[in-house]
């Protein structure tokens, strides 16, 4: 990770001391107190796109380097909603935005990153992981798909193939969006209350609601053992939505402006060109 981390409630994930409990899911420290209300962080959040904006062309210009954005989540966690907010005003033309299910018949004939390596992120482009490699080191491991060992070479594996990707021009962000077991609760409840919501609920969510201490355990072990200063794991507390939205949107500047994209020098001399 070379760039400063700004101030915001993310927890950068250091070391195999870590401790997901520590983390509130309700923090939104040391960002000042507001309602859980988009207005009240609206001008932060606009000067944060504006400047994604800019760099985002430059990264698209000089066309020799990438940025890959990880997400993972609790269902509920707000992965939908934290990417809408962070590429707003992006030009979609430089971005990739990849979702992992189940895999196909075709992904299970191949190794587990064959199918991830595909959709990484093409030179001048922001790509981004709407969950991702990390699946196969959390449902498969809560639902004993796997067994330890296993487990363990996905974390080798998984390390390796960072490595390789920042190796080749690739910065690589990771967020896994904290909330608390309560909040989801009512995120789910909300989505049965809202005729308009109902279409986002699925039943299988209540049935993995009752794995949720399996998966921290699964979360705290996959931050512990992939995290890395070239691959960095970030908790963002995400009970309150204003609060991911800022925090997300600060460190993604922040690793674009260290990254300090250059578009390239052209060939001609533009004193020189009349348009007529």
């Amino acid at each position: 990770m070379d760039f400063k981390l700004p101030k915001t409630p993310a927890v950068f994930v250091k070391n195999k001391s870590f401790r997901l409990s520590e983390v509130d899911p309700d923090d939104t420290a040391p960002f000042e107190h507001h309602p859980d209300e988009r207005e009240d962080v609206l001008p932060r959040l606009q000067a944060l796109r504006q400047r994604l904006s800019e760099l985002q062309e430059l990264l698209y210009a000089e066309h020799s380097r990438s940025l890959l954005i990880v997400l993972q989540a609790m269902d509920t966690g707000g992965k939908d909603g934290a990417i809408e907010n962070l590429l707003t005003g992006v030009n979609p033309a430089g971005v990739q935005v990849a979702t992992f299910k189940a895999p196909t018949t075709e992904e299970l004939k191949h190794d587990f990153l064959w199918r991830i390596h595909a959709q990484a992120p093409k030179k001048g482009h922001i790509g981004v992981f709407n969950r991702s490699h990390y699946e196969d080191v959390l449902i498969t491991r809560v639902h004993g798909m796997i067994d330890e060992k296993t487990c363990q070479e996905h974390y080798e594996d998984i390390n390796h193939f960072e490595q390789l990707l920042t190796r080749n021009g690739t910065v690589i962000l990771k967020f896994f969006l904290h909330i608390s077991k309560e909040e989801q609760a009512g995120r789910l409840q909300a989505r049965l209350d809202d005729p308009a919501k109902n279409w986002k609920f699925d039943p299988n969510d209540l049935k993995e609601r009752a794995y949720w201490d399996d998966y921290q355990q699964a979360y705290e072990d996959a931050l512990r053992h992939c995290s890395s200063k070239e691959a960095p794991w970030f908790v963002i507390p995400a009970n309150h939505k204003w609060a991911r939205d800022l925090a997300m949107s600060e460190i993604v500047v922040a690793a674009l402006e260290a990254m300090n994209p250059q578009p390239p020098k052209v060939d001609f001399d533009p004193k020189k060109m009349v348009v007529k």
